[in-house]
């Protein structure tokens, strides 16, 4: 299939929060919390470039909770069609966007009105990356009795942070219109 052919079989994003049968809340929390930065020229230039984005993401997931709903108030103020693809189900499409080489999400793919790349984005920033290593360098081996309390303790941190911490989303928007004005 083409990229023209995933997106058209992609859930709008309305479709996508109503089956999230986790992180829901801490998702609807960033989306509504999050306000786009003062930035009208680069807002501009995206619009008028007619770009859509395909997402593959899961509900369950950490970092598409963080990611997607800050791509979603981008997508509103330039006019972007976004559509969502679970991970899980597009193997096909999500094997051609490996992070060194594991299928880790979210994966936001910026197609053109013909259909072409002009833009990946994903899975996380840099930012982001340094919080969790930081977090999760100190997890017991993953055999350890004690490793599943410590590990979803962790886990908890760190969706608590990413819902509450504003400077997440915002590193977000800066790596997005980074990767938009390449």
């Amino acid at each position: 299939m083409n990229l023209n052919q995933w997106y058209e079989k992609g859930m709008t994003p309305e479709a996508y929060i109503d089956s999230m049968d986790k992180l829901k809340d801490e998702f609807l929390n960033i989306y509504h919390q999050f306000e786009l930065p003062d930035d009208e020229a680069f807002l501009q230039a995206v619009k008028e470039r007619n770009l859509r984005a395909i997402v593959l993401a899961e509900g369950w997931c950490g970092h598409c909770m963080l990611n997607i709903p800050v791509l979603l108030r981008l997508a509103e103020k330039t006019n972007m069609s976004v559509r969502i693809l679970p991970r899980d189900e597009n193997l096909e499409l999500m094997d051609q966007y490996l992070t060194n080489e594991k299928r880790i999400i979210p994966i936001f793919i910026f197609i053109d009105e013909s259909g072409n790349e002009v833009a990946k984005w994903g899975p996380k920033t840099d930012f982001t990356d340094q919080f969790v290593k930081k977090y999760t360098a100190d997890l017991p081996p993953k055999d350890a009795e004690d490793y599943e309390e410590k590990f979803k303790e962790t886990i908890k941190f760190m969706t608590r942070s990413f819902r509450e911490d504003s400077e997440f989303w915002h590193a977000t928007y800066e790596d997005l219109k980074e990767k938009l004005t390449e």
